[in-house]
């Protein structure tokens, strides 16, 4: 009876363990232009001032941009949330941005439609060097831990906030590599910031990681690095700001 009973626990140990590691997290997605247009080096003072004034009211009224990740110990993929429109009836054609990723294969597979192309960016996952720190916050209900690491191509510092009580590696844009689920990620101390608003543990279906058939041009994790560096070099040398074309 006491074997029993002690197979019985592991078994509902293990059920709530497998009921924690997989579902679907709702992130907002806010973008702080005013932030943004301070970095552009070729701007003058008075001309940033100007950007300010014009932007801030659109981070005023930042709704943020829906996004959700289905995640599983072995597999993730991260799109838009849906077509509907935003939060005060705005809507917009919204390029393509499928990630998805295999924990166990160390593979990723991206489609992301950008600078009138799509691409296809099938390679190895690459991890990035985390910091992790001992500060801890609450995001969506879970106490997080710090971590950090530095976009090595855009030059940015990125911030994530990861839960260890959900013990998958998977994340939202193209981080990941945590011990735990990333429910938050600051770019560039408050640039960009994607928070989690929910999480719904379920079982996933083959659509939840689906990804669809689309022609695009197939190129390495490499090649990509180089698409980006290339165009923020070209925009910023032609006093245009790169982020309108390209995500943050």
């Amino acid at each position: 009876m006491k074997k029993i009973l002690i197979i019985l626990c592991l078994l509902t140990s293990s059920m709530a363990m497998a009921q924690k590691s997989e579902g679907i997290v709702t992130y907002v997605r806010k973008e702080y232009w005013v932030k943004i247009a301070s970095r552009l080096t070729f701007l003058s003072q008075e001309q940033k001032d100007r950007m300010a004034q014009i932007t801030k009211n659109w981070d005023d009224n930042n709704k943020g941009t829906k996004m959700k990740l289905a995640f599983s110990p072995n597999e993730s993929r991260y799109t838009y949330n849906s077509d509907e429109p935003e939060e005060g009836g705005y809507s917009w054609r919204k390029y393509d941005y499928i990630l998805y990723r295999n924990f166990e294969k160390d593979k990723k597979n991206d489609i992301i439609e950008m600078l009138g192309k799509t691409y296809i960016v099938d390679d190895s996952l690459h991890t990035p060097v985390w910091k992790i720190g001992n500060q801890i916050k609450e995001v969506a209900g879970y106490i997080c831990m710090k971590a950090e690491t530095e976009d090595p191509i855009k030059k940015q510092k990125i911030t994530a906030w990861f839960a260890q009580d959900i013990p998958v590696p998977a994340g939202p844009e193209r981080i990941n590599g945590l011990p735990g689920l990333i429910l938050e990620l600051n770019v560039n101390d408050g640039d960009v910031i994607i928070e989690a608003i929910g999480v719904a543990f379920r079982p996933l279906t083959p659509d939840d990681l689906k990804l669809p058939k689309t022609k695009g041009k197939k190129i390495t994790d490499a090649d990509y690095d180089k698409v980006i560096s290339q165009y923020i070099s070209e925009q910023m040398t032609a006093h245009q700001n790169p982020y309108w074309e390209i995500r943050y």
